[in-house]
């Protein structure tokens, strides 16, 4: 058994045993208490999916795509003419009445000419129908344009230099099996060197009751519902995709089978405007390739409709960006799982009118860049690892918060300066985590910066926050145990909510407290006790405390801030310098020994060991 399929196993069993508890409270509870079990069984399932599984470990456990096989020799295909509101045909396998072009063998078939209102219907049971559009204009006021609603495998080939075009009724009925404007009931294949233009009037544009593959061409669908939907799976592989969609932009929703209901985008360039979510897959997302632009419920500026879902890329599994380019802009969470989010590779820029990226369960960046340009929470998820690559967030809450729907309290807490025994504050401390082994990491917040409602460890990499102004939130936020044993730490805001990390964490770190605000714009110096200049940072915002903590700093030895000077240095992380920088005039404007607690931390300290902020 593949490492993906037990997972998806164990996110099944997950949601049972949630759902099976929900059950029995069901008879005597309240809608609060269904919305409760409805958060517990989504912070089950997230815990179920280990979030740094590969692109090709995922799609390994996942239903096998067909292969996309559009033909070379059509030198034996039958010729279609359309002719206004008829057709004429060369060859075996099809008839025409009226305006109707029935396909009833498998093969291949020419099509060229004008329908003004008619349907090419394709049933041919367990059959391969190939269909080399090559200046074909499709269009039908009772039903789909092209509805292939018996058959194994239908093959769409745009012929080189084509334009093709279909459109269907205005409306269906509720129940109708066939609600597409291009329509299979077997696996879709769509490409060739064509253009290929569909008007989904009534529902959706193109759809497949099993797989869809998109291989190449040049695909344009507006829908009045979903864009382009395949049920088992979504393959995008090449090409150039555009979709307008009044409801879901690209979509697979098998929910039953858990190795499928998919959507891997491995080329070509796609842009999705939805009303409704850009990319939803049911289980798996997986983008390798391809540049993806999607905008969903108007965008990061707009309020989603009522009892709608604008999430840009949604699954409901896992969603593994490797590569390519990825711009989202939403007006819910512009990147979310339902169990886990891996960033592995993708250049990844977000613009959300919620969270730039949700995960249920783990949220992992191991490579490429990611870009959260607005927000109301930056990264959200309940065990967060950054270990690679390159992030920066713009929030208006919390940078980065890991959480979820369950907490234990754990500890207490201290007095002031902390000390030791439990978690910050006498805050509960829930089984969540955030890590940060690797890569760079800038956050600009009006919240938290870092937020873990359980613990918080830093072995690596280069994190930079840019803190709250106001009282009520600070740079860091840790419920629970709170180590750094390496990498570089400078956090700067507030002091009302002042934290630090333990005093035994193996790397030393110093808090300083400030008599006065410290305006934008200023540079800032901390210097060791023989003069030397260790690190010199550059305030983004107002400020009145910093903590850093990096190799430079021995626990238990002073250091001084100073106020002024300048910096040349040109290759700093969120105005952050460790190697070059000039007091000249400065002035020294606190002294701090590392390892101290915060000062006026309103109740949060630096911690003794076992982790307490008081």
């Amino acid at each position: 058994m593949s490492i993906g399929t037990t997972v998806r196993r164990r996110l099944a069993a997950a949601l049972t045993g949630v759902a099976l508890a929900a059950a029995a409270l069901t008879g005597c509870s309240s809608d609060a208490t269904q919305e409760t079990a409805d958060s517990s069984a989504s912070a089950s399932a997230g815990t179920a999916v280990e979030g740094a599984q590969s692109a090709a470990t995922v799609l390994a456990a996942d239903k096998k795509a067909h292969d996309a096989d559009l033909g070379e020799d059509t030198s034996d295909a039958v010729e279609i003419t359309l002719d206004g509101d008829s057709a004429t045909v060369k060859g075996e396998g099809a008839t025409v009445k009226g305006a109707t072009v029935t396909i009833t063998a498998g093969g291949t078939y020419r099509i060229s000419g004008t329908l003004t209102d008619g349907q090419i219907v394709v049933d041919a049971p367990d059959a391969t129908v190939r269909l080399v559009l090559d200046g074909a204009k499709i269009s039908s006021s009772t039903g789909a344009a092209l509805a292939a609603t018996d058959v194994d495998a239908l093959v769409v080939v745009l012929a080189d230099g084509s334009a093709n075009s279909l459109s269907d009724a205005k409306s269906y009925a509720e129940d109708a099996e066939v609600n597409a404007a291009l329509f299979s009931a077997g696996d879709l294949t769509v490409g060739g060197g064509g253009t290929l233009t569909v008007q989904g009037n009534g529902n959706d544009g193109i759809v497949s009751k099993d797989g869809l593959v998109l291989a190449s061409g040049t695909v344009r669908v507006t829908a009045a519902d979903d864009g382009v939907r395949g049920k088992d799976y979504l393959v995008v592989q090449d090409g150039e995709l555009t979709v307008d969609a009044g409801g879901d932009g690209l979509k697979s929703d098998n929910e039953d089978d858990e190795d499928s209901g998919y959507v891997s985008v491995t080329g070509g360039t796609v842009d999705v405007t939805a009303q409704g979510d850009g990319v939803a897959a049911a289980t798996d997302l997986v983008v390798t390739g391809s540049r993806l632009t999607v905008g969903s419920g108007g965008g990061s500026g707009s309020e989603p409709a009522e009892d709608t879902s604008a999430k840009g890329l949604k699954a409901g599994v896992i969603t593994v960006l490797e590569g390519g380019t990825v711009a989202v802009d939403s007006a819910d969470d512009a990147v979310h799982s339902d169990g886990a989010v891996h960033f592995a590779g993708a250049t990844v820029t977000a613009a959300s009118g919620d969270d730039g990226v949700h995960a249920e369960g783990d949220l992992v960046i191991d490579d490429g860049t990611v870009k959260v340009t607005k927000a109301e929470e930056g990264l959200e998820g309940k065990d967060i690892t950054v270990a690679g690559g390159s992030v920066s967030i713009v929030a208006s809450d919390d940078g980065i918060n890991a959480s979820g729907s369950s907490a234990s309290s754990e500890g207490g807490g201290g007095g002031p300066g902390g000390g030791p025994g439990g978690g910050g504050g006498g805050e509960s401390v829930g089984d969540y985590k955030l890590t940060v082994s690797g890569g760079t990491l800038v956050v600009d917040s009006e919240g938290d910066g870092l937020d873990s409602n359980g613990t918080a460890e830093i072995t690596g990499g280069t994190i930079v926050v840019n803190g709250p102004q106001q009282g009520g939130n600070g740079a860091l936020d840790v419920n629970g145990t709170f180590t750094v044993s390496g990498g570089t730490l400078l956090a700067a805001g507030s002091a009302g909510m002042a934290v630090a990390p333990d005093e035994d964490s193996d790397q030393g770190w110093l808090s300083a407290t400030l008599d006065s605000s410290v305006p934008a714009g200023t540079t800032l110096h901390v210097v060791d006790a023989d003069g030397k200049v260790v690190a010199t940072y550059v305030t983004a915002k107002q400020i009145q405390n910093v903590v850093y903590s990096s190799s430079a700093i021995k626990s238990g030895e002073s250091y001084r801030i100073y106020s002024g000077g300048s910096t040349s240095a040109t290759d700093g992380t969120g105005g952050l310098y460790t190697r070059s920088g000039t007091l000249g005039s400065a002035e020294e404007i606190a002294t701090v020994t590392a390892g101290d607690a915060p000062e006026g931390g309103g109740g949060f300290g630096g911690g003794g060991p076992g982790g307490g902020r008081g």
